[in-house]
Parts: structure tokens; C-alpha cells; sequence
């Protein structure tokens, strides 16, 4: 309060339209696309929820429903051009044309080296993994330019910042998302639409912890950081509430890790 008048929060989205890509989560579990946004609806959106899974979209529409705000499901390939179109039409006829887009949607994709990676995979997890994230924005962009203002947030991963990784494909996908985004904030900086990344570290999400992990490998993924602290899909929703708001209103291009200093430098034993 100041002076007996309340001051609006900057992270409010109130009355906007975000639309977040793999909106969904495994069970009752909070991915990096839930969180993101639940968190956007608590500051306000209207946020469109889009998935291939019916199943785990709807929990996640449930939830924020359940809190009091405003979410709507919408089932979609997003490596289909057409189909994002078509979301996208759909989603500007029940909410409003998007202020928000966040790209969310990633696979690991095949395993394999220069050697044996199996093409025929890597091209299908190119597609989701980088060429969905086009095709969203070219069905986003459109209504943001016209109206002068947007936000683009592209969710890439610590592997397409530094090397190491055993597969050829995951690092490589992500390294391109964490360049497009860098093109398109350039491209589209004068229409006023902000474009910014965000590289988790290794967050422990449902996409983790389904696929098994013992005690001992989860305890040393927490401790390859600075922190040493393990980071969940709320940590990279709220870095992803923060760029989508006027709180960073002065930010694009900007590629922000998310990951408690991995990528910073090695814990001093």
C-alpha cells in the first residue's frame, strides 16, 4: 500500500490470453507446462491449455478452476500447421486474440550419435521440439502485432547451453530453440512483441520421476548444482510468469537458466 492506495502487482496478467503448449502433466504431478500455467492464471490470464493428452489437460484445467480462474482445453498437434491454426482461431473466438505464448511442448527424442541416430525419429522430435514452437508463433504472432504488444516464451534446457549430453538430438534441439528465440526477438522487437528463453536445469517433474530414478542418482542430479538444491516445474513457472508480464516489460532476446547455478560453475568440494 502507498499513501492508503493499492499498487498493482507488475507480474499481473490480469484480463490477457496466455496459451501454453504441453499444458498437461502425468497424474496429479506438477510438470513445467502446469505450473506455468496455474501460475499465470493466480496472476490473471485467461489461459488457453493445449495438449494432445485429453486426460492430463483437463487435470490441469481442473485445478485452476478449482482456485477460481479461467482456463479452457484444447486438443492439438502442434507439428501440424493447420492444426495450430485452427487452436489458435478457436482459442481468439472463446478467450480473445493471445498476449502470451508460451512454448512448452519437448520430447527427449531418440538416442544415438552422428553414427547411428535413427533419422526417421530425429526428424519427428525435430518437429516437436523446434519446428512446433514456429508454427505456434506464426499462429500467435499475427494478433500481437496488430495489437503492438506480446510475449514469447520458449522453453529450451540447460542441454542446448553446454555439452555432455549422451544423445545427439536433445542437445541439438534445444540449442536451436535457444537461437530462434534470439530471431525472433530481433524480427519482432519493433512490432512490440517480446521473445525470451528459459533452459531448466534438471528439474525433478512427473516427465522424471515416472520413468523410475533411484534415491542415490536423484540425490547426485541435485548436487551437480550450486545450490544444491532440487528445483521442481514451480521454479520454472515462475521464471516463466515473470518474462510473460509487464514486470519485464524492458527484456527480450534474454536466455534465462533456470537451473540453482549449474550452469555457472562447479560447487566447490
Amino acid at each position: 500500500m502507498t499513501g492508503g492506495t493499492e499498487v498493482p502487482s507488475a507480474f499481473s496478467v490480469a484480463g490477457k490470453v496466455a496459451v501454453v503448449t504441453g499444458a498437461g502433466s502425468r497424474a496429479d504431478g506438477i510438470g513445467n507446462g502446469r505450473a506455468a500455467s496455474i501460475l499465470l492464471a493466480r496472476h490473471g490470464a485467461k489461459v488457453a491449455l493445449i495438449d494432445e493428452n485429453a486426460e492430463w489437460v483437463e487435470e490441469t484445467r481442473r485445478m485452476i478452476v478449482e482456485e477460481g480462474g479461467e482456463a479452457r482445453c484444447y486438443i492439438c498437434d502442434i507439428t501440424e500447421e493447420a492444426a495450430c491454426t485452427e487452436a489458435v482461431a478457436a482459442i481468439t473466438a472463446d478467450l480473445g486474440v493471445p498476449d502470451i505464448l508460451v512454448n512448452n511442448v519437448g520430447i527427449g527424442g531418440p538416442d544415438g550419435t552422428a553414427l547411428d541416430v535413427d533419422m526417421a525419429e530425429w526428424d519427428r522430435a525435430m518437429a516437436v521440439n523446434v519446428s512446433s514452437m514456429v508454427l505456434m508463433a506464426r499462429a500467435c504472432l499475427p494478433g500481437m502485432i496488430e495489437k503492438g504488444v506480446g510475449s514469447i516464451v520458449n522453453i529450451s534446457s540447460v542441454a542446448g547451453l553446454i555439452g555432455g549430453h549422451p544423445k545427439l538430438l536433445y542437445p541439438t534441439s534445444k540449442g536451436a530453440v535457444v537461437q530462434m528465440t534470439r530471431a525472433m526477438a530481433t524480427h519482432h522487437g519493433r512490432d512490440g512483441v517480446r521473445v525470451n528463453c528459459i533452459c531448466p536445469g534438471m528439474v525433478y517433474t512427473p516427465m522424471v520421476y515416472t520413468r523410475g530414478m533411484s534415491d542415490d542418482l536423484r540425490e547426485s542430479r541435485k548436487n551437480r548444482s550450486l545450490l544444491q538444491v532440487e528445483g521442481t516445474g514451480w521454479d520454472v513457472g515462475h521464471a516463466v510468469a515473470f518474462l510473460a508480464s509487464d514486470a519485464a516489460r524492458w527484456i527480450t532476446g534474454a536466455v534465462l537458466p533456470v537451473d540453482a547455478g549449474a550452469t555457472a560453475g562447479r560447487h566447490r568440494a
